[in-house]
């Protein structure tokens, strides 16, 4: 069984279930809001903005609350994506490493797919963090269902026994 849970600034949106058989968790985030105040600034270099600050530890929380705490998270070395994931690390008492990857920035589906294939089998849950278009492709890939993911909000799918077995890239 798969079940999609959205969280939106604090909204909790319940989608489909699916029979199948659960053993891994795959939590998307897209990164919180970013500022455009800096114009100066190249696109990887944006920061969050005063809403994007406020939100980021909020997903933590969240994590924590529903005891969804990651054991892998991969990120996009953008600063908005890294900043989303330092607020949301400290909110929900992540212990372990978090993965940067610039392949994640700006990206379609490929990397996240490329990147999540090479996880480990022994992680039973794990956090990505990018972008659009590449993370609401990745979760329409994964669900066969389009769910729009605005700045903040985290997808919650329970998956199969290993880690996208059966995508092709």
């Amino acid at each position: 069984m798969y079940q999609i849970l959205v969280f939106v600034r604090g909204l909790e949106i319940l989608g489909n279930t699916v029979k199948s058989s659960i053993v891994k968790s795959l939590l998307i985030l897209r990164h919180a809001k970013s500022s455009w105040k800096y114009s100066e600034l190249n696109d990887h270099d944006r920061p969050l903005n005063k809403r994007g600050k406020n939100d980021a530890p909020c997903i933590g929380k969240i994590l924590q609350k529903e005891k969804l705490i990651p054991d892998a998270i991969l990120s996009s070395t953008a600063m908005r994506a890294s900043a989303t994931v330092e607020s949301e690390v400290k909110a929900c008492g992540y212990k372990g490493e978090v993965t940067l990857n610039r392949s994640l920035c700006a990206a379609g589906l490929e990397p996240y797919l490329q990147l999540l294939s090479g996880l480990p089998n022994g992680y039973r849950r794990a956090l990505v963090v990018g972008h659009n278009p590449g993370i609401e492709e990745l979760l329409e890939l994964l669900t066969s269902e389009i769910h729009l993911l605005p700045t903040c909000s985290l997808a919650h799918l329970n998956t199969a026994d290993r880690w996208l077995v059966g995508y092709r890239f």
